[in-house]
């Protein structure tokens, strides 16, 4: 279960594109910070023709690209963590953004209390243009 607002998240909400999450290990109180798409482009063809089609990713049950964080969630069971949702962004740029953002205020790289071992991001100014803060 994902709490945004400190409320389970059953639903997409309407215009998102994606999340900046922040996941805790309550055994250990290790953290991790990442991004996740709410949707992804599929190929379909019909009728000869390609058509594509949104289709809503497996964020329900997602658990973040660190196999740190996966190994953590078989040893501890899911039961001892929390994920949260921090961002809900209409932009996978965006996403970028906040997520790399919120690791760099955290400085997730500099202390053994997060598992996140590198931060990525590609990002254009016009990506944040409607980011109020």
């Amino acid at each position: 279960m994902w709490l945004y607002k400190e409320k389970p998240l059953e639903t997409v909400p309407d215009d998102a594109y994606g999340y900046v999450y922040l996941i805790t290990n309550t055994a250990t109180n290790r953290k991790y910070i990442g991004k996740k798409l709410f949707w992804f482009r599929k190929t379909k063809v019909v009728k000869g023709k390609k058509k594509r089609l949104k289709v809503e990713s497996d964020w329900r049950d997602y658990w973040s690209s660190s196999d740190e964080v996966k190994d953590d969630v078989e040893t501890h069971g899911a039961d001892s963590f929390i994920r949260e949702i921090l961002h809900i962004c209409p932009n996978k740029g965006l996403c970028n953004y906040l997520e790399a953002r919120e690791q760099m205020d955290r400085r997730v790289l500099e202390t053994e209390d997060y598992y996140n071992g590198q931060v990525q991001c590609r990002v254009h100014k016009t990506h944040i243009k409607n980011l109020k803060t």
